[in-house]
């Protein structure tokens, strides 16, 4: 694994010295936002976490090697080169073996991160179960992964596009931890609220990290996931929501849209079709989440 990657300087610095460091995906960058909009939210976010004492560590594979930490020249390849792939873990030996370059998803990044002793991960918001896996056994391998991995994972839910009662559920049965940041509602990524209750709430940056060293003294694998909603007034509005969504699960299955198609082809949608509140949202969602990922950082180097 060390011939296939590479940390940046700044990265491998603040690992030696016990400075915080947040992992990032790179999934969002290649194909999350538009463009221009991805390399500007890209940078905004990595300037968010340095604002708050902390090291980002976007990671991608860059012509054949894992990147931990981009630099600006990487950053803007990741964000507008074509040929960029989506990565899950899957796909790395693959990537890696012959010399391609590829944006890491939730799964990936979780993987590398834990490999080069990151534990703390910002991201938008989770795979999981799609609506329609009892027919298609569709889930999202972010689930199996947080579950063997020792992250503590800041997003907005899952996307609302998918089944989160479901998602939520083999998140347990998985013995992936959720808490809620601030709340007992699980977010449903655009919406505050996806009408689903979780058992745990958290308010502050050190209980998250207080119970990240608990779990690491009991032996406890896996992921912490901390639910982080949008305020409401930041949410997309629920009835526009919920009308582009009937219309993007219904046009997606007109078009023969199935299996992972889905997710990319309903975000699209949402954007085409909010006349870009979804993206406003989504732009939110990513730089609150860095904000409060570097915070949980500081925290635990702070009590460790």
């Amino acid at each position: 694994m060390k011939e296939a990657l590479t940390l940046s300087p700044e990265v491998e610095q603040a690992l030696r010295d016990g400075v915080p460091v947040v992992a990032l995906e790179s999934t969002i960058v290649s194909h999350g936002l538009p463009r221009p909009e991805n390399l500007r939210v890209a940078r905004e976010v990595e300037r968010t976490i340095r604002e708050r004492g902390a090291v980002p560590a976007t990671i991608a594979v860059i012509r054949g090697r894992v990147a931990v930490g981009l630099d600006d020249e990487a950053l803007e390849f990741i964000a507008q080169d074509d040929d960029v792939l989506k990565v899950s873990v899957r796909d790395l030996g693959s990537v890696v073996g012959l010399g391609l370059s590829g944006a890491t998803t939730v799964a990936s990044t979780s993987h590398i991160a834990a490999r080069v002793g990151i534990r703390v991960f910002a991201t938008g918001g989770l795979g999981g179960v799609h609506r329609e896996a009892r027919d298609t056994w569709d889930e999202s391998a972010d689930l199996d992964t947080l579950s063997v991995e020792p992250m503590v994972v800041v997003c907005s839910g899952v996307k609302s596009i998918l089944d989160v009662p479901a998602t939520l559920e083999r998140l347990e049965t998985l013995n992936v931890g959720v808490v809620g940041f601030g709340t007992h509602q699980f977010p449903g990524f655009y919406l505050t609220d996806s009408g689903v209750r979780i058992d745990w709430r958290v308010d502050t940056a050190d209980e998250v990290a207080a119970i990240m060293d608990a779990r690491t003294a009991l032996g406890i694998r896996g992921s912490l996931v901390v639910a982080h909603p949008l305020p409401e007034d930041a949410q997309l509005d629920p009835v526009l929501h919920d009308r582009t969504l009937e219309e993007g699960l219904e046009l997606a299955r007109a078009s023969g849209v199935r299996g992972k198609e889905v997710t990319p082809f309903l975000l699209d949608y949402f954007h085409r079709a909010t006349a870009g509140a979804s993206l406003e949202a989504n732009t939110e969602i990513i730089l609150r989440n860095a904000d409060l990922a570097a915070q949980i950082a500081v925290a635990s180097r702070r009590d460790a």
